[in-house]
């Protein structure tokens, strides 16, 4: 964990260098393509932030304050950077359409400098994360998702750089400045699907909604089969954070089960339901068994 953690920081000390380098180009240079692509090193910046967030939190301890530690902060770091790349990469459509029409002079070679320069950095930060992985395959551990979805974000941005380049020299070989605008509406058009996916899977998480892939109408009809289960009520799940999906529910079974001690094994069952048999495995499951006669004077509306 401790490796990821740093893999991740020196990944993304590599990538916020960049975008600096990159942007300072954009303004020398005058080209868009580079400020996009400076946009687009945004976009995966905030991605190996995040993951450096989450690998950070995910050592933190929870406290009888804060029980969930502090999860929840990956998911309000991820909605602002979502919503400030959203900003950028409808400023960077914006602006590459209106280039197509009105092209202005691009300076090529600062261009292919600052690509190259990009570039390399890139090819820097694949080669820490790839090892990375290599070494938890290595020791056992697997691949670790969370630094796979930083490898895939770094990799992502290379081949950002590779089009600005493409571009500097259509530029510099034919004097073509439309390649400029091109190459920035592409890279927009990669920024903007990754960034309204990200602010929507967010917003999910905030708003506690039920997890995808989750069908609460089939956790409940799979409840009601057991044994013993005569009605299910107040079924709620959602997510504290990315991949900590948690569900509560009402459980009402046979009076007979708190007489004959049998509610452990009633308990035991509810739990390995909706750890076992669901594509969201939930692993954080809290069930309030009762009998039938409770219903009339709970407090609250079931559903």
């Amino acid at each position: 964990m401790t490796d990821n953690r740093r893999r991740l920081g020196i990944a993304l000390a590599i990538t916020a260098t960049i975008l600096l380098i990159e942007a300072v180009g954009a303004w020398i240079s005058g080209s868009l393509a580079l400020l996009a692509d400076a946009g687009h090193m945004l976009t995966d910046a905030a991605g190996l932030a995040i993951a450096l967030i989450a690998a950070t939190l995910a050592a933190r301890p929870a406290t009888s304050r804060r029980t969930w530690g502090y999860r929840r902060a990956e998911v309000l770091a991820a909605t602002l950077q979502a919503a400030i790349l959203l900003a950028v990469g409808v400023f960077i459509i914006v602006e590459g359409i209106r280039r197509l029409f009105e092209p202005p002079e691009v300076a090529s070679i600062a261009m292919v400098v600052f690509g190259v320069v990009g570039l390399v950095g890139n090819a820097a930060s694949i080669l820490v994360l790839v090892r990375g992985q290599q070494h938890g395959q290595q020791q056992g551990h697997g691949g670790n998702l969370n630094m796979r979805a930083a490898l895939l974000e770094v990799v992502n941005d290379a081949l950002g750089s590779v089009a600005v380049l493409i571009a500097a020299l259509v530029i510099a070989l034919t004097g073509w400045m439309r390649a400029d605008a091109i190459v920035s509406l592409l890279i927009g058009a990669l920024i903007l699907p990754r960034t309204i996916k990200l602010l929507r899977e967010t917003i999910e998480v905030l708003l506690e909604s039920t997890p995808r892939g989750l069908d609460l109408a089939a956790v409940r009809a799979h409840l009601l089969a057991l044994p013993h289960v005569s009605g299910v009520h107040d079924l709620h799940a959602s997510q504290i954070t990315s991949g900590l999906p948690v569900l509560s529910a009402h459980v009402v079974v046979d009076d007979g089960c708190f007489v004959d001690g049998h509610t452990p094994q009633m308990l035991d069952a509810l739990q390995a339901c909706v750890a076992e048999h669901f594509p969201v495995s939930i692993e954080h499951s809290t069930f309030q068994l009762e009998p039938a006669t409770h219903a009339g004077h709970e407090v609250g509306a079931h559903h």
